[in-house]
């Protein structure tokens, strides 16, 4: 007898079906899937933009002379026992050391003289204004070394060093008395801390030159020595100076026989400012904190091969005095 009972259904063939047959999956399976897999995608997508906008803020730049954000500016708070140290470097994109005191601008802030006629041997006022990006004097100065403004003055033979301390106006014009002995050219460096917008702090060295007319002979640079005498005293240094490396630079004074008792100025015991012959690189170091019984300690990097001109300040029985030396590095 014939079965009469009724097969299987077919299932009609479908642009999913697999091949060979077999059961396709329901259409509401794949739209969830694809689904699934846009918003992964996506999401991923948010979670990377969220991360890279959180360690943005977690880590901003320091603020330029309009209160924007710049990787140019630099940081210089000299807390108290702040140890050896130097002005007016910083890293070049080669890696070098730069000077400072090059140029009468650096990161948005301009150095403006103010002053006119000078003249060689006769005592004047030199003026000038630090000013921001749009043309405004700045008046906020953070005091360093005991001091808002150093001003540093020599002849571009390096003769006639001078270490001035100008006072502000209210209108943010320094002003401080000012003899050059000679004609020639001078060049002026102004090395001080603004306080940024943002309460910050940007260290920075800018120069200008001084023309005071007259005929001019050049001095030669004096050859290298790691002895000078000053009013009496006798000063020597000591150390193996490094190109782009920081090595210790003793500096140590004597009277006679004896070692005279060393006092603080402008907070430490003794600085020095180095300057490079030829474009006059600017280099202001300051020494390790601690007494000075057996000489004072700078920590110095030279930026490059050439002749330098060093200038150590120190005081005894309240009277500064300078010696000077010319270092060559190879």
């Amino acid at each position: 007898m014939t079965d009469q009972r009724p097969g299987p259904a077919e299932v009609p063939a479908s642009p999913s079906s697999p091949p060979g047959g077999g059961v396709p999956e329901a259409a509401g399976v794949l739209v969830d899937r694809a689904t699934l897999r846009l918003a992964l995608v996506v999401g991923g997508l948010i979670l990377a933009v969220l991360l890279g906008f959180g360690l943005g803020r977690l880590n901003p730049a320091p603020a330029d002379a309009t209160g924007r954000t710049s990787a140019a500016a630099t940081d210089h708070t000299d807390a108290p026992g702040t140890g050896a140290h130097e002005h007016g470097t910083g890293t070049g994109t080669d890696g070098a050391t730069e000077v400072g005191g090059l140029a009468v601008g650096s990161g948005g802030w301009t150095l403006t003289p103010l002053s006119t006629g000078l003249a060689a041997g006769r005592p004047g006022e030199f003026r000038f204004q630090v000013r921001d990006v749009q043309g405004r004097p700045v008046t906020r100065f953070a005091v360093v070394h005991d001091k808002p403004m150093h001003l540093i003055v020599v002849r571009r033979d390096l003769s006639g060093y001078q270490h001035l301390h100008p006072t502000m106006g209210a209108d943010g014009t320094w002003s401080v008395p000012l003899t050059l002995p000679q004609p020639g050219t001078w060049r002026a460096y102004a090395d001080f801390t603004l306080v940024t917008d943002d309460g910050g702090q940007s260290a920075r060295t800018l120069g200008v030159d001084i023309a005071v007319p007259g005929d001019q002979t050049p001095r030669p640079l004096p050859e290298p020595t790691r002895t000078a005498t000053v009013d009496g005293f006798t000063v020597s240094w000591s150390g193996e100076p490094r190109i782009g490396a920081t090595q210790p630079l003793r500096f140590a004074v004597r009277a006679g026989d004896a070692t005279p008792t060393l006092e603080r100025y402008l907070g430490a015991y003794g600085h020095l400012v180095a300057l490079r012959e030829g474009d006059l690189g600017y280099l202001h170091v300051h020494p390790e904190p601690g007494p000075a019984a057996d000489g004072v300690t700078f920590q110095l990097a030279v930026p490059g091969p050439g002749r330098y001109r060093l200038y150590f300040d120190f005081q005894v029985a309240g009277e500064v005095r300078t010696a000077e030396f010319t270092l060559t590095a190879p």
